[in-house]
């Protein structure tokens, strides 16, 4: 492809978390090269972060902002939803259709498959495909797991490039999926320069921090159970109880809080509606990343960057983050975690010493060279 202005579109689903991170962070890089963007994204009612995360968008947003229903599950309301990007794509004429996730993925390449013409003998819009864990997260031996790795299989005959990540995805999609049959990359994400500063705590801040959309996946239930087991053995030492913040919004969230009651927490963990991350990290000394499953989260470069110490789950890319022998990791475990946590309380500076160092984690997870590196990607075809 000519060193030309593209059009390119991003398409995903969900307005929240790491994929609408690193759509924006994106978008903002690809505008500054001088190209026109727009997004896709679903329709739903958007919280106040989700309306803040939009305004900061919107700028950078030539092509705009389209928003269309999408449901989280598979249903009929999905052929609707093709139907509308395919109306989108032929009324923006992107050079460049780029799917997010395994709804946004669908859609963009349905929707350009329905749109696809020939223009100087360049077939229009080329469509790339990053699947961010979404259906590699699935159980290759259920039927839903067979079901989506079959789906995506098929959908690699209208797939021009493939994005993963981190190494740990594209390994996934190959031992799910296949190796693949189209070109792809790994593109680690990135963040920018500006994130490599401290922030400073709040008087009233909580021993422990999580901070992250609000379902099983994501470990929230592992955190309390982690809580609850150091508060026992505090009782049990008569020594002060260990307390935690919840940060986030999402489905299970009064199931948590139930949880938390349950097992005696409600004086020693607080529960806050989702914020972005520096304001969240006023809130909480060590942060506690307890998911199921992970591509390469960005809330664990964030945090990083801002000079805390993390304990993380041994899950997706993660250890290409923290390192294969690094401390700071755990087995997605409750017990396993309260231990980390127990030691991490009782030594912090020694603790802290087992996090990646700031320099290295800027030279290798920077957001100006992720966004190069996906722009030489486009243009290799």
């Amino acid at each position: 492809m000519k060193q030309q202005s593209l059009r390119i579109i991003h398409c995903f689903r969900s307005p929240v978390g790491g994929v609408f991170r690193h759509i924006r962070d994106l978008a903002a890089m690809q505008k500054a090269a001088g190209h026109q963007v727009g997004a896709i994204c679903e329709l739903c009612e958007d919280g106040a972060l989700e309306q803040a995360q939009f305004a900061s968008l919107l700028p950078d947003l030539a092509l705009g902002l389209h928003r269309i229903p999408i449901s989280r599950k598979i249903g009929l309301s999905d052929i609707g939803a093709i139907l509308a990007t395919h109306k989108l794509l032929k009324q923006l004429e992107p050079d460049i259709m780029h799917g997010h996730g395994a709804k946004g993925g669908t859609y963009a390449r349905l929707g350009c498959f329905l749109a696809r013409e020939k223009r100087n003998q360049i077939s229009r819009p080329l469509r790339f495909y990053s699947p961010h864990g979404g259906s590699l997260h699935f159980d290759a031996t259920s039927l839903a797991g067979k079901v989506m790795f079959t789906a995506e299989r098929w959908l690699e005959n209208m797939t021009d490039g493939l994005i993963f990540v981190s190494a740990y995805e594209e390994n996934t999609y190959r031992a799910k999926v296949g190796n693949p049959r189209c070109t792809y990359a790994v593109i680690r994400n990135g963040i920018s320069k500006d994130e490599f500063e401290p922030v400073d705590l709040a008087a009233d801040a909580a021993d422990f921090l999580f901070t992250g959309m609000m379902r099983d996946l994501k470990g929230p239930d592992l955190f309390i159970r982690a809580l609850a087991e150091l508060n026992l053995a505090a009782k049990a030492g008569n020594r002060p109880p260990v307390t935690g913040t919840m940060v986030g919004d999402g489905p299970q969230k009064q199931q948590y809080q139930a949880l938390a009651e349950q097992l005696g927490l409600s004086q020693h963990i607080r529960f806050y509606p989702a914020m972005p991350v520096r304001e969240a990290l006023a809130l909480g000394r060590i942060f506690v990343l307890p998911s199921r499953a992970e591509s390469l989260p960005y809330i664990a470069l964030e945090v990083l960057a801002a000079e805390r110490s993390v304990i993380a789950t041994r899950v997706g890319g993660l250890a290409e983050i923290f390192g294969e022998d690094s401390n700071a990791l755990s087995k997605p475990d409750a017990t396993a975690i309260a231990a980390k946590m127990h030691e991490a309380l009782t030594d912090p500076c020694g603790f802290y010493e087992s996090m990646p160092d700031p320099l290295l984690l800027r030279s290798l997870f920077s957001r100006e060279n992720m966004a190069a590196a996906v722009e030489q990607f486009y243009r290799s075809y």
